[in-house]
């Protein structure tokens, strides 16, 4: 077993984003290299263990060139080494290259889609921080200019959080009547908007940002096309137990989606759910909006799925618009 020292869990979102993939594949890699092979392994390990990245990164460069069986594994680590915030050199970009190398010349490895995750959130990080650091330069003009002015700024912030306080506590006893009262009768799912709303007696009770298919314009035509459907449908089921957290089932293909495959002599395809996160990818958040990532279906975040689940019983009407 590989010591769980090297991915040690820190205190930023983005240390967790490296960390959580090569969790989810602990404990399933296999050696059959012999024992040198699994001795290199261990050295590589307990050098990152020990703080000293260089030297780790190096031993699996040594790997890469004796096991060429194992380099996409290899290749895993120093992406994840280059990456890791307590190194010191660590480089974004050189971390990337290792990822896409690793997709490239081994598209069959078991680390390619935890690659191309990690891939994902290095991006999302690099523009963070660049826009982290257009902010801070911003703040530090401002602060010039509002030097005299902190006790009011001060007191105001306290205005927005007790504010902000006495919103949450309204939704919250709004949500609660709601699913007391079942008010909640259609969804409406506006793709090019990228917007699920919860609708009651023709008013918009909440909106939340979605993801879509990754072929999302357009109908769904058939089996494997990735287009989110479009459509009036109701839920017919829920899982929740689902892969991606939680789900709910939505009825296509309706007649209309049924003739149109016939027509096309194809099959419409169908387990179109509106859902979650993929389990253990929770962390991502809102930030999973960024890319249209499902195979059809309509993605939110995990609390929002538990909160949209509530609120709407199975038959309730799904209308999704261009």
């Amino acid at each position: 077993m590989r010591k769980p020292g090297i991915f040690h869990i820190g205190s930023f979102k983005f240390c967790i984003c490296l960390l959580m993939a090569p969790m989810l594949i602990s404990g399933c890699s296999h050696f059959n290299d012999g024992r040198q092979a699994k001795r290199t392994f261990a050295e590589a390990n307990d050098l990152f263990y020990q703080g000293n990245y260089t030297a780790s990164r190096d031993k699996y460069s040594e790997i890469i060139e004796k096991y060429p069986a194992k380099a996409d594994r290899a290749l895993f680590e120093m992406g994840i080494i280059y990456a890791h915030p307590k190194n010191e050199q660590k480089d974004y970009q050189k971390s990337l290259q290792c990822f896409q190398k690793l997709i490239k010349d081994y598209p069959e490895s078991e680390y390619r889609q935890n690659s191309e995750m990690v891939i994902f959130n290095i991006r999302n990080v690099v523009l963070k921080d660049k826009t982290i650091a257009a902010q801070q330069m911003q703040i530090e003009t401002l602060q010039h200019k509002v030097q005299g002015k902190e006790n009011e700024i001060v007191t105001l912030q306290k205005k927005m959080e007790a504010f902000e306080k006495k919103i949450e506590a309204l939704e919250k006893r709004f949500f609660d009547y709601a699913i007391q009262k079942g008010s909640v009768d259609r969804i409406l799912i506006e793709k090019n908007a990228r917007r699920l709303m919860l609708i009651s007696q023709g008013e918009v009770l909440k909106s939340y940002k979605i993801a879509l298919g990754g072929n999302p314009i357009g109908p769904k035509e058939r089996q494997g096309d990735n287009k989110t459907p479009e459509g009036t449908y109701v839920i017919d089921g829920r899982n929740k137990d689902s892969r991606f957290h939680r789900s709910l089932h939505i009825s296509y293909p309706n007649e209309r989606d049924k003739n149109r495959a016939k027509e096309l002599g194809v099959s419409p395809g169908g387990d179109i759910m509106i859902h979650g996160i993929k389990n253990g990818f929770s962390w991502i958040g809102d930030a999973h909006t960024a890319v249209d990532w499902t195979n059809g279906c309509i993605a939110v975040t995990d609390e929002e799925i538990e909160e949209i689940g509530k609120l709407t019983p199975n038959g309730t009407i799904v209308e999704i618009r261009p």
